[in-house]
């Protein structure tokens, strides 16, 4: 099956092309047939190959298939080619199970929707696009699967288009994604050109990481930088986060998908596969690990004051976006990608229960408006609960693993790593206290909803809850994969992606100078004194979890009345947090009105006096010009015989002269 890598995003492909032109015509069973069949095919064959690899030796895991030359120009040339690894085989597992299941949801969430075959559309295009992206083997076409996502997020950002809001939010997508992705862009050129310099033509990752040590440290870390701004857009990092909050506008599976499994994890696979060169660039790597826990920080606060359940859904998921940039920068690449793995299916399994109680609600999103939803919704209730403990990082659940081990990673880069610990450890515990806050406010205490919306609630259909279950179960499981050695597992996904990562978290730390592998605290301590670190910090990430939880079941159980006098005492505060401090109305300013003016100044000046005033200027000119030399034509014969006499008087003077002299 190895052979057959291009068959993991033709399917989608496929299913794209067959409701794009035939799905208005087609019944919306077949319509949703044709797309959830094509995931699941392209999901069959990944883990067709996932069980292949587990038969082969680790070195032998890598493989390569080209399919024809996309672009031949001197010594370069681009392939339309296919890279199957650990890596890239977790991402099409991912991409294409958690987005199955979301196929299948939608089966139920959108069927009575005027946009139906259109959606799917829109849906198996999305996933072609990240398909491409994950399993292509050069920058260049992942480039095209990088600009495609961005495309397909447009489209389903904005599905609803006759909504104001949800096409200002699609706009505002896709245009935040354009200043990430011309850093991208800058990056791809400034790698192609350093090594062109060396008489290497290529941007396939295998020869560029085979040249690597070509590179200069600064030409190195200008690269590195560059790619981290197309990373910060695509995965909506500080300071391009602010459109995927107004993502929401989109139908909740597509926030799910969105915000799970697909788009947004692009920027942490990027920074993954091309670990090589980010473990070349020490400070950029602080730079990635800081910049994702103060993302994780900021954000985590921001979800805290929230009110819509997507709303904080989708500041949940710019935190654990950068958990996974924290992993990444500390060179802890394995934990990074696993916890990117864990939360596809904790977060996907938040949003599609949002979407259950959202359908239940009639369309309410406000959690003022809702509570008591526990027994009228038991399955949507139960199911939310598992992945409110998972993303808390509760013992046993997979939240847990992935989650401690970016924890631990960090603390024990030493150094300044340390800081970024305990920011990150402190917006775990906000984590832990804004999701129960979410699950008490929504299913617990009375009911808040109209008496209309009351009537209606009800638990959603199968083809709803059932995507819902196994999203459940893996989030108990899933982290099972990365039981660390301190509680006798054997990591086994770190063991996993050891061919593609190798040693370079190790390199990292070496060329980070004064960055210590472990702890300047616990190195005196040995192995033994490593490991019993591991176990207290690990403790004590579990207790600032629970301190989380019980701060949420204090206040939104036992005392709801807390909350609002907190709110009212400090009513400035509130409003600050609960408006994202303005970072919105800041950019617009800033931004959007100051390129504005700089627009009207530009065109009162620049246009209208400088290139208008030439341009008049100059046929003012000629016009004068003009009337000089019309007074000469005034019509009379003897008037043109004069002239033609006085000027042959003066050419024949001049040769006269010309002769004599």
């Amino acid at each position: 099956m190895v052979d057959y890598i291009w068959l993991i995003p033709v399917f989608p492909a496929v299913g794209f092309l067959i409701n794009a032109f035939f799905g208005k015509k087609l019944p919306k069973a077949v319509v949703s047939w044709v797309a959830c069949l094509a995931l699941f095919a392209s999901f069959v064959v990944s883990v067709t190959i996932l069980f292949q690899f587990f038969q082969l030796p680790p070195e032998e895991r890598v493989f390569e298939r080209n399919i024809f030359n996309w672009i031949t120009s001197g010594e370069f040339n681009a392939t339309v080619g296919f890279r199957i690894d650990p890596l890239s085989i977790i991402m099409c597992l991912v991409v294409t199970g958690v987005g199955f299941l979301i196929h299948v949801y939608s089966v139920g969430y959108m069927h009575n929707d005027e946009g139906y075959p259109r959606y799917f559309t829109y849906l198996n295009l999305f996933v072609f696009m990240m398909l491409i992206l994950v399993t292509a083997n050069n920058i260049l076409l992942m480039f095209v699967g990088w600009e495609g996502v961005g495309l397909c997020s447009y489209l389903l950002i904005g599905f609803w288009f006759r909504k104001d809001s949800a096409a200002n939010a699609g706009k505002k997508a896709f245009i935040v994604n354009r200043i990430g992705d011309f850093g991208f862009l800058l990056g791809i050129f400034l790698l192609f050109v350093s090594l062109g310099d060396h008489g290497v033509w290529t941007l396939n990752y295998g020869e560029v990481q085979k040249n690597a040590h070509l590179l200069s440290a600064s030409a190195a870390t200008l690269i590195t930088l560059l790619f981290f701004i197309g990373a910060t857009g695509k995965s909506a990092q500080l300071p391009l986060y602010i459109w995927l909050p107004d993502a929401m506008e989109g139908p909740t599976p597509v926030s799910s998908l969105i915000h799970a499994a697909t788009m947004v994890t692009a920027g942490v696979y990027m920074v993954a596969r091309l670990n090589f060169l980010y473990s070349m660039a020490p400070q950029i790597m602080f730079l990635v690990a800081l910049v994702g826990v103060l993302t994780a920080i900021f954000s985590a606060s921001i979800g805290l004051a929230q009110n819509d359940i997507k709303r904080v859904l989708a500041y949940s998921t710019v935190s654990q976006l950068g958990y996974m940039f924290v992993g990444v920068g500390v060179g802890a690449y394995a934990a990074g990608i696993f916890h990117l793995m864990t939360h596809a299916f904790f977060k996907g399994l938040l949003f599609l229960g949002a979407g259950s109680v959202i359908h239940a609600m009639s369309g309410e999103q406000d959690m003022r408006k809702m509570g008591g939803l526990r027994k009228k919704i038991p399955i949507t209730y139960w199911t939310f609960v598992f992945a409110c403990v998972a993303i808390a990082g509760v013992p046993g659940f997979s939240g847990f693993f992935s989650k401690d081990e970016i924890l631990w990673k960090a603390f024990s880069a030493g150094g300044p790593y340390l800081i970024i610990w305990a920011i990150a450890a402190i917006a775990a515990g906000m984590t832990a206290f804004y999701m129960f806050r979410l699950l008490f406010g929504t299913f617990h205490g009375e009911c808040r909803a109209s008496e209309e919306v009351k009537h209606h609630i009800h638990e959603s259909p199968k083809v709803m809850t059932i995507p819902l279950m196994i999203l459940a179960g893996l989030s108990v499981v899933g982290g099972y994969v990365g039981v660390p050695h301190i509680l006798g597992g054997a990591n086994r996904i770190e063991q996993f992606l050891e061919p593609v990562f190798g040693g370079a978290g190790e390199h990292t730390a070496l060329a980070g100078g004064g960055l210590n592998i472990i702890s300047q605290a616990f190195a005196s301590e040995g192995a033994g004194g490593a490991g019993s670190a591991e176990m207290t910090l690990m403790i004590l990430s579990v207790v600032i979890a629970f301190i989380g939880i019980y701060i949420a079941y204090r206040l939104y159980i036992k005392n709801p009345e807390i909350p609002k006098r907190f709110v009212e005492r400090f009513s400035g505060l509130h409003r600050v947090v609960y408006n994202k401090y303005f970072v919105d109305e800041i950019y617009g300013a800033i931004f959007v009105r100051g390129l504005f003016g700089l627009g009207t100044v530009l065109k009162s000046f620049f246009d209208e006096i400088v290139i208008d005033g030439t341009i008049n200027g100059v046929a003012a000119l000629l016009g004068w010009a003009g009337s000089l030399l019309r007074r000469v034509q005034s019509g009379y014969v003897q008037g043109y015989a004069f002239a033609m006499i006085v000027g042959a008087i003066i050419v024949i003077g001049y040769l006269v002269v010309r002769v004599m002299m």
